[in-house]
């Protein structure tokens, strides 16, 4: 395979394309408008992960950079999948000296649960203390 980078300088994201896999495949941000994306992005710890100059995958982290992260928006889009980029990704992510001293690192998945296993993510401790707002199909017209 050619040579695979990651970087979290979001001026080489491939914004079209993460817009692409997010607002058409994806189950949870489906028909986000782009303007969404590109504010998420520039509010966010990103990385990018290339296969020569083509973005092949991404994930996003909301932080603080002091105390909690939310990883978020993990993907590998359908071309590169089954070449251990994920765990190359996520492997990038969880040894990134912001990740690296927080107490709390969530993540919401209904899938690759596995894969974040293997990062030290387990299920709540105590999902009695969590609450959440959630708005399904937030990025769908009424």
């Amino acid at each position: 395979m050619t040579e695979v980078r990651i970087s979290t300088d979001q001026t080489q994201l491939d914004v079209g394309a993460i817009h692409r896999f997010l607002s058409e495949e994806s189950a949870w941000a489906r028909g986000i408008p782009l303007a969404l994306v590109r504010e998420s992005i520039n509010n966010s710890l990103n990385f990018g992960l290339f296969v020569g100059n083509q973005q092949a995958a991404y994930a996003r982290v909301v932080t603080d950079h002091a105390t909690f992260a939310y990883l978020l928006d993990v993907f590998v889009l359908r071309e590169y999948r089954g070449k251990g980029l994920s765990r190359e990704l996520m492997a990038s992510v969880m040894a990134h000296p912001t990740i690296r001293k927080v107490r709390r690192v969530v993540l919401v998945s209904s899938t690759a649960r596995g894969l974040y296993q293997k990062f030290g993510f387990v299920p709540l401790a105590n999902p009695e203390t969590f609450m959440e707002i959630n708005v399904p199909n937030a990025y769908s017209e009424a």
